[in-house]
């Protein structure tokens, strides 16, 4: 089968002919539909993600997929079952093996394209602006790379949550995708008054910043007593310094979040959360953004366009 590995840290991840795996106990196989690619899969390839394997390895983060086989002790999904999950790694691949215990079954009608690339975006959202920053109905959100796959789920879910939900991204292009997925306010990431301007507003009380730099600068000058600033990502390759006497003065609340984390301390609050998630999409109360679907010929293209920042939602891989 055909795999797109890591093979050395220093070189560029390479499409290969592989084995095809068998599955261990507790494990099963799929035949692989689709897999979004995330951020994490470039500082995978370049050895600087918290959680990369050792090379060589295949990439991929997120998965749609059918069951084919299944490992010893594993009774559900069934065979021929429709699953995504988040593998961590070993998705950008014709078939793969993972634990059953992730999978999670999807109906036939979800594509595969919105299915792969609906995971660590949306569960990303939905988990820190629920259980993180606590966001209520009313209160502003500040979501800053509001068009990219994380920050327009932010978008989303923040409406779906009762939020005034301000959107900021670079160009009007990238501003007017994070409107039809309902921000109420829009500011250009290049606007050098973009401070005073929130700040004319009200000010915010959640931020959700998967950039850093400069935006994390943004949420904590814009900052209300008692707001909540999620550190998401630094997608600028700047991350922020924290000056913890403004947090003191202000009573501010940095607050970290790492989806894939609770895989290993509290999977059942990703199942509950990626449930709701599910719920609310069969209900047509999300409308996934995928800008990009990609061959797996392709995948190294794909991954030049997370890191140029030109894409916008997901990019997908077709396999």
């Amino acid at each position: 089968m055909r795999a797109f590995r890591v093979v050395d840290f220093t070189l560029q991840p390479l499409l290969l002919e592989i084995e095809v795996p068998s599955p261990a106990a507790g494990e099963v196989l799929l035949s692989i539909e689709a897999c979004g690619l995330n951020f994490a899969d470039i500082l995978m390839s370049r050895g600087t993600y918290q959680d990369t394997p050792e090379p060589p390895f295949t990439l991929g983060l997120e998965v749609c997929g059918r069951v084919e086989q299944l490992g010893e002790g594993v009774s559900y999904p069934p065979v021929g079952a429709r699953v995504v999950l988040f593998g961590g790694s070993g998705g950008l691949a014709e078939k793969g093996c993972f634990p059953a215990d992730r999978c999670i079954v999807i109906p036939e009608a979800m594509p595969c394209e919105v299915a792969a690339g609906f995971l660590v975006a949306y569960g990303s959202s939905h988990l820190a602006l629920t259980r993180r920053a606590r966001l209520q109905a009313g209160e502003t959100l500040l979501v800053t790379g509001a068009a990219g796959g994380v920050g327009l789920t932010a978008v989303e879910v923040g409406k779906q949550l009762g939020a005034r939900v301000i959107a900021v991204a670079r160009g009007q292009e990238k501003l007017e995708i994070a409107r039809k997925a309902g921000a109420d306010l829009l500011f250009d990431a290049g606007d050098d008054q973009l401070i005073g301007r929130v700040k004319d507003l009200g000010g915010i009380d959640v931020a959700y910043d998967p950039v850093g730099g400069e935006s994390f600068n943004l949420a904590l000058k814009t900052a209300k007593r008692e707001a909540r600033l999620l550190a998401i990502g630094f997608a600028s390759g700047d991350v922020p310094k924290v000056p913890a006497n403004h947090l003191l003065v202000k009573n501010v609340d940095v607050i970290g979040f790492y989806w894939g984390g609770y895989l290993k301390f509290n999977p059942q609050a990703l199942v509950n959360s990626l449930q709701e998630l599910l719920d609310w999409y069969q209900l047509g109360r999300l409308r996934p953004h995928v800008s990009n679907v990609l061959t797996l010929e392709e995948a190294g293209q794909g991954l030049d366009l997370l890191a140029s920042r030109v894409s916008t939602g997901k990019v997908v891989i077709r396999i």
